[in-house]
């Protein structure tokens, strides 16, 4: 399945568009130069090949390109303010309860942005996971099935949908 245009979209806050904005800024500027200081002092020491210091700031520098570019991708992709919700209906941006099949138990979560996750008290859940991709656009009492990692169906009941902060 080919991922349209508007599945692509990430729905950000404000605050959360200016926090990855800042560190995307960081490590595209100050981040590299501070990151190619350390190189440089390492490969002073001597011989690369023994010179732990040295492969531990060429693996950050690795981790810090491969964070730039997911927060590249994010934001080339991002949308700041509300995505479009109805009560009841289970999108981005709404918080929603669901009931796991042969399970008692309600599991409440926001559906969004993993990035959001640092500001929202609850769970928050990618609507690009199974669960999120299967629930997405289902109505309080439908159920939606989704395959887990380990390669079996899980089912779960809408139980509520509204939309966070609500």
């Amino acid at each position: 399945m080919t991922e349209t245009r508007e599945q692509s979209v990430t729905w950000l806050t404000q605050e959360a568009y200016d926090r990855l904005k800042a560190e995307f800024d960081y490590l595209s500027g100050q981040g590299r130069i501070d990151i190619a200081k350390k190189i440089e002092a390492a490969r002073e020491e001597g011989d690369l090949r023994e010179n732990g210091g040295y492969h531990a700031a060429k693996d950050e520098q690795g981790q810090m390109e491969g964070r730039r570019l997911q927060l590249q991708g994010i934001l080339e992709n991002a949308r700041v303010g509300e995505p479009p919700r109805k009560e009841g209906v289970v999108g981005p941006g709404m918080t929603v309860t669901v009931k796991f099949a042969g399970d008692e138990d309600e599991v409440t979560f926001l559906l969004g942005s993993r990035e959001e996750a640092g500001s929202a008290p609850i769970d928050v859940y990618s609507p690009k996971s199974p669960l999120g991709g299967a629930i997405d656009g289902k109505k309080i009492g439908e159920k939606a099935t989704y395959t887990l990692p380990n390669g079996k169906n899980a089912s779960v009941e809408i139980i509520d949908a509204v939309p966070y902060g609500a």
